[in-house]
């Protein structure tokens, strides 16, 4: 998989992704992830990515020239197009899915009042946003958008039962807790049937806890 990721900010969106798993994935060739500087497609001296909104308003948008010649530039038949914005579809893990299913991946991010509306009628496959609240750009955005669909990809988490055993793999359900040595720890101790050996008891143990838990901290998932 090959990703590319246009931003003001490429070392901002960079930087998660240069850590642990998703560097490795790197190394061994299961993706190459670039972000590039949208301000190296703008064509006036200024190198201007922005400019104010017709018919007022606040704050600043960014122009559709510098955002068409990067996508035009990068695009390839085998391509898909993202922009992360707080107006988009919410992001989950049946998308991140969806998502490593392709072969390459071009994420715009967003900034100041978001992009020029033509960006998104012309150019843009998906608008994807990773929650209800609004960040200061969309670097951070992608970067969170990047991991999640990386570390699905064949090989990169070396057991593949990492990603079917965890939290939205059943998109009604968060995971189950989970425990480790040593056995009793201040008093508090893992719970019996996870030291039991029954398998069937304690797939029935982690699919209550899940219940509760989603119960507890997500029941929109549950109303769902």
């Amino acid at each position: 998989m090959k990703i590319d990721i246009i931003t003001l900010f490429p070392e901002v969106a960079l930087g998660p992704l240069r850590e642990s798993i998703i560097k490795r994935a790197q190394e061994s060739g299961a993706v190459t992830i670039k972000a590039h500087n949208l301000r190296d497609w703008a064509s006036d001296k200024h190198r201007r990515t922005d400019d104010y909104l017709c018919g007022g308003g606040q704050g600043m948008l960014l122009k559709p020239e510098p955002i068409f010649a990067a996508v035009e530039a990068l695009k390839t038949d085998e391509s898909r197009v993202l922009l992360m914005t707080p107006q988009g579809q919410v992001f989950k893990q049946a998308v991140a899915r969806r998502m490593a299913q392709e072969k390459h991946l071009i994420i715009l991010c967003g900034h100041y009042e978001g992009v020029d509306h033509r960006v998104i009628d012309h150019l843009v496959d998906e608008e994807l946003s990773i929650g209800d609240y609004v960040l200061t750009n969309g670097a951070v955005a992608a970067a969170v958008v990047s991991d999640a669909i990386v570390r699905l990809l064949p090989g990169v988490l070396g057991d593949e039962r990492s990603s079917q055993e965890e939290s939205f793999s059943d998109p009604s359900l968060l995971e189950a807790p989970a425990y480790t040595k040593p056995i009793e720890f201040r008093g508090m101790v893992v719970p019996e049937v996870l030291l039991s050996g029954h398998h069937s008891k304690i797939m029935e143990w982690k699919r209550v806890e899940a219940i509760n838990r989603t119960r507890k901290n997500r029941p929109d998932l549950l109303d769902e």
